[in-house]
């Protein structure tokens, strides 16, 4: 069964304009529409209702929840998002009913900034300034393992080269390295589960 229709839900405007940029190269002709929530917390408060409201979805629907694992236990944030979907009746890629699913969780490790480090030559595509040699410092070689915060170290990075000097944009900074992001380039773990669950969808 071909799907007609991709409906994501994510927890803010940064990651939505990511996707806008991204999603036409993953999903082809496949049409596509995103929800942005305030936050997380308004994402995780809102998503068993969200979830209901979609019972009526055709089978060749899907949805994809994208969150940010933040300071949160992975595995249980995940148990958490996929009781939400199957407590709405709606069976999941994880916990599928047969072969089918509806609802797609993905969790990005730790925030949308990590995906960045993972194709630093997008970055540096958006800003020319910056070194080639980020990604080899010990610091960043594992865009999933930075600490302290992915978009912190993104934003100092920027910030010690002239960019950014009032702070970080995120929403500016989200588009215009998307533009340049290579899916089958980016060594984020969480972008790679993240692109091949988008990738299926269509295969």
């Amino acid at each position: 069964m071909n799907v007609a229709h991709v409906e994501f839900l994510v927890e803010e405007p940064s990651m939505e304009a990511f996707l806008r940029e991204l999603l036409p190269r993953l999903l082809g002709q496949v049409h596509f529409s995103i929800r942005t929530f305030q936050c997380k917390d308004d994402l995780l408060k809102k998503l068993p209702q969200r979830l209901r409201g979609y019972a009526w979805y055709p089978e060749n629907y899907r949805i994809v929840v994208v969150v940010d694992r933040d300071d949160d236990d992975c595995h249980k944030l995940k148990q958490v998002l996929e009781q939400h979907a199957l407590a709405a009746g709606l069976p999941t890629r994880t916990q599928p009913r047969g072969a089918h699913f509806t609802v797609i969780n993905r969790i990005v490790i730790e925030e949308l900034e990590a995906w960045y480090f993972g194709d630093w030559e997008a970055v540096r595509k958006a800003y020319p300034w910056v070194k080639v040699t980020v990604p080899q410092q010990a610091g960043y070689r594992d865009p999933d393992a930075i600490k302290g915060g992915t978009w912190e170290a993104f934003e100092r990075v920027l910030q010690r080269i002239g960019y950014c000097k009032t702070g970080l944009r995120k929403i500016d900074a989200a588009r215009k390295i998307a533009l340049h992001i290579a899916p089958y380039r980016n060594t984020s773990r969480s972008f790679q589960l993240f692109r091949d669950a988008i990738v299926e969808l269509i295969a």
